[in-house]
């Protein structure tokens, strides 16, 4: 008789846990994953998926305008909020159903609410226990709203997917991917938008010539950003929210989005009772093979705090799979993963930033483009494109490329490819584009920036 209800358990049903139960059931381990509120988790629900489908609803009103400059007479566009948030919340429901077909068609029982741990073995969900050799830790992460006077009265990510009305008037906080990409959204959508950011450049992490860049295409396209900039205090009045901010001003308006930061989806789940050792953010600190200090149970995902990325979670997933039932030990490589701001224009990456790639490999080399892309040769639109690669000078080996551009994530997740395989700024002039396209630039620069004491110097 088995010693434990399960070789696996898994508390959270997104896409690091669903992955690593389908794939342990696949070789042949007793599975079972517990979900309190919907299979998918952060990225099918309220995060990478509706996101994605929000972006593309708001650019028709660019690409509807810009339709003039090619000859077509396009009659004046009306959008209706309610149906894009309907049709969005028809298809995650139909994404929610194929999470859990997947799992339960691969042998995976799957149970509805909330699970917590007693002991290192043992899974509490509701008045019922199950016990396993493993449990897994795949909770996710959860927005963080600062403690302030009338914080109750802004909304997060999680509240904006579900908004009744369209706003009229939308203050953003934050300076990260959410916020940015809201404003993008509100703003295509034809929403006053105000963001602001407490730092002096928001997107922090990425290269900064990436941020300068997006930051001058936002207010292009018509977003209020504001810098160095804070909210002390959020009243309700008559005519809406009002944040007075750190200078003593105030802004009005009809929602406060706050997308300051998620925290790791720890509290109450007994964790710090077990002895598991927490981060200061209550991330789980884990090993290279996703173990926690208690030895039974491990971790994943957003809540590990580690890299915050939907198909980072997959290759964690699958990797936990193989180290326990696939008899392969499996560590996930974390360098040169490609990431991409779904912001308006997107802000694509891979590979390290100018400031790291100076301070890791000493002497580089960057080479930069700016341009106008061929279709606003016609649009009329004023939006630039960048596209910057940085090389080691001493290997000739490109360490990092950005891009701030229509179709960024596209053209990066296949640069990402050539990085990973150690590509050279040689074999990368040696590829012959295809024109016309943007995507070409990255073969064809071929004069590199002016060093930066020798540009101070002119």
């Amino acid at each position: 008789m088995a010693k434990y209800d399960y070789d696996l358990f898994v508390i959270g049903g997104g896409s690091g846990g669903v992955r690593a139960a389908r794939m342990s059931a696949g070789y042949g381990a007793r599975v079972a994953l517990c979900e309190e509120r919907y299979m998918g988790g952060t990225c099918v629900n309220v995060g990478c998926i509706p996101k994605k489908l929000l972006v593309y609803g708001a650019h028709y009103a660019e690409d509807f305008e810009e339709a003039a400059g090619f000859g077509w007479s396009v009659p004046k566009a009306k959008f209706d909020w309610k149906l894009l948030i309907a049709n969005k919340d028809k298809e995650i429901t139909r994404l929610n159903g194929i999470y859990r077909d997947l799992l339960e068609n691969a042998g995976v029982r799957v149970l509805d609410g909330r699970g917590s741990l007693l002991d290192a073995h043992t899974v509490a969900l509701g008045e019922e226990r199950f016990t396993a050799e493993y449990i897994l830790v795949a909770t996710g992460g959860w927005p963080a709203v600062p403690d302030a006077h009338g914080s109750e009265h802004a909304i997060t990510s999680n509240e904006a997917f579900f908004l009744e009305e369209l706003p009229t008037r939308v203050l953003i906080v934050g300076g990260g991917y959410i916020a940015v990409e809201f404003a993008g959204i509100f703003r295509g959508l034809g929403c006053q938008v105000t963001q602001i950011y407490r730092g002096p450049l928001f997107m922090r992490g990425f290269d900064d010539d990436a941020r300068r860049f997006l930051a001058d295409e936002m207010r292009k396209k018509g977003v209020d950003l504001r810098y160095n900039t804070t909210g002390e205090r959020i009243d309700k009045t008559g005519d809406g929210l009002r944040m007075t901010l750190n200078d003593g001003s105030t802004i009005t308006a009809d929602i406060i989005l706050c997308a300051t930061g998620r925290n790791p989806n720890t509290a109450g789940l007994g964790l710090e009772e077990l002895g598991v050792k927490l981060n200061w953010r209550g991330g789980i600190v884990v090993d290279e093979l996703y173990r926690s200090s208690a030895p039974s149970i491990y971790a994943l995902g957003d809540v590990i705090d580690k890299v915050a990325l939907t198909p980072v979670a997959l290759a964690e997933g699958m990797a936990v799979a193989k180290t326990l039932f696939g008899g392969e030990p499996t560590e996930v490589d974390y360098g040169n993963i490609a990431t991409t701001v779904f912001s308006q224009p997107p802000l694509g990456t891979v590979g390290l930033t100018e400031e790291a790639a100076r301070t890791h490999h000493g002497e580089v080399t960057i080479y930069k483009s700016t341009f106008t892309a061929l279709k606003h040769t016609l649009s009329g639109s004023g939006e630039k494109t960048l596209m910057k690669l940085i090389v080691d000078k001493r290997t000739d080996v490109v360490v990092g490329v950005h891009m701030v551009g229509p179709e960024a994530g596209e053209i990066i997740q296949g640069i990402a490819i050539a990085l990973k395989c150690g590509a050279t700024k040689a074999q990368f002039d040696a590829t012959i584009g295809i024109h016309p396209t943007s995507a070409e630039e990255f073969v064809t620069m071929r004069t590199p920036e002016p060093e930066p004491a020798q540009a101070a110097a002119d």
